[in-house]
């Protein structure tokens, strides 16, 4: 979990005014499936007992997320042994791309360790029936990936779903081994997974051919989740967003799925206008678990998850503000029109 700075249409080298969201890969998903699709849903984290993470408390309250496994560390009054995360995004515009600057060393979420958690009790008895994480919070320290190995070990024992987002992001592994040091960590994680979020190039040895953004059509998309099954037969279900950006607010977006052998195309929006674009892929997972977990099949979810990404990047801040009616009426094609 971060508090998020945004300097609204400004930038942040110049303005004098932000506003404070908050956000965090596996917090967005979590709260779009409470918010939005009326699901229970908690958080494992550990948060600096400061003003800030009082902050954080109070705007993740505010998204109904359980925080019954938040866990507050004690803070020491400078930093330097814990303090929150923050980060600073511009939304970019135009040929301006969207920009984020990432705060966020000594959180007590990179301090975890195996062993702090009893993972355990919370997939024994608590009811819980999916387990979401990614290569963000794996990527934070040696030690969360092996928090993120444990977890998932003890939800797949415990007849858990586990999904995993790659989220694969150059700044946290630019100190780490890069693009190659994740692909080996997803490949060692990937016999935990049910539900993939992410392509081939997220799980190649050698990570040569994944330095360009995925683009698909059935047929190839078809070939590249077969292998992917071929090398990783616990992943059931394989899930890739489609995003090509024409300018920092238009953008083509839509997603492949892939399970029991079939491919399925999810709704397109072309030239998809969008105000904030952060946050729309957890949206997006979001809506495609909601989907499985109600049973609906794979077409229909993917559907709602794209929907469900499209209207969160209409919105400011990294989660979705979007009702089910909205997802729904949008994935019928129904128009921007006046509601009334």
């Amino acid at each position: 979990m971060m508090v998020r700075f945004d300097p609204g249409e400004e930038r942040i080298a110049v303005t004098r005014n932000f506003r404070v969201w908050e956000g965090g890969g596996e917090y967005n998903v979590a709260r779009g499936l409470r918010r939005c699709f009326g699901q229970r849903t908690t958080l494992v984290t550990a948060v600096a007992d400061n003003p800030v993470g009082r902050l954080l408390e109070d705007l993740m309250l505010q998204g109904g997320v359980d925080l019954s496994h938040l866990k507050w560390v004690e803070y020491d009054g400078i930093g330097r042994a814990s303090r929150n995360g923050i980060y600073f995004l511009e939304r970019g515009f135009g040929n301006r791309g969207a920009m984020g600057m990432m705060d966020r060393g000594h959180t007590p979420v990179s301090q975890m360790k195996p062993g702090d958690i009893d993972w355990d009790a919370i997939f024994n008895t608590e009811g819980v029936r999916w387990f979401h994480t990614g290569g963000v919070y794996c990527a934070l320290s040696p030690s969360t990936a092996e928090v993120a190995k444990e977890a998932m070990a003890s939800a797949k024992r415990h007849g858990v779903v586990v999904s995993f987002d790659c989220n694969y992001r150059p700044s946290l592994w630019k100190a780490s081994g890069g693009r190659a040091a994740a692909c080996r960590l997803n490949r060692e994680l990937a016999q935990y997974v049910d539900v993939l979020f992410g392509h081939e190039g997220d799980l190649l040895d050698t990570c040569a051919a994944a330095s360009g953004p995925p683009w698909y059509d059935s047929e190839s998309y078809e070939a590249m989740s077969k292998r992917i099954q071929e090398s990783f037969p616990a992943i059931k279900v394989i899930a890739t967003t489609i995003r090509r950006p024409r300018t920092a607010n238009r953008n083509d977006w839509g997603a492949f799925g892939f399970a029991e052998g079939n491919v399925f195309e999810s709704v397109k929006f072309d030239d998809l206008e969008i105000f904030d674009r952060v946050g729309g892929g957890d949206s997006f997972a979001a809506g495609l678990i909601y989907g499985l977990m109600e049973h609906k099949g794979l077409k229909w979810a993917l559907d709602c998850g794209v929907a469900h990404g499209a209207l969160a990047m209409t919105t400011p801040g990294d989660s979705s503000m979007a009702t089910l009616g909205e997802v729904e009426r949008l994935m019928g094609g129904g128009s921007a029109a006046v509601q009334r």
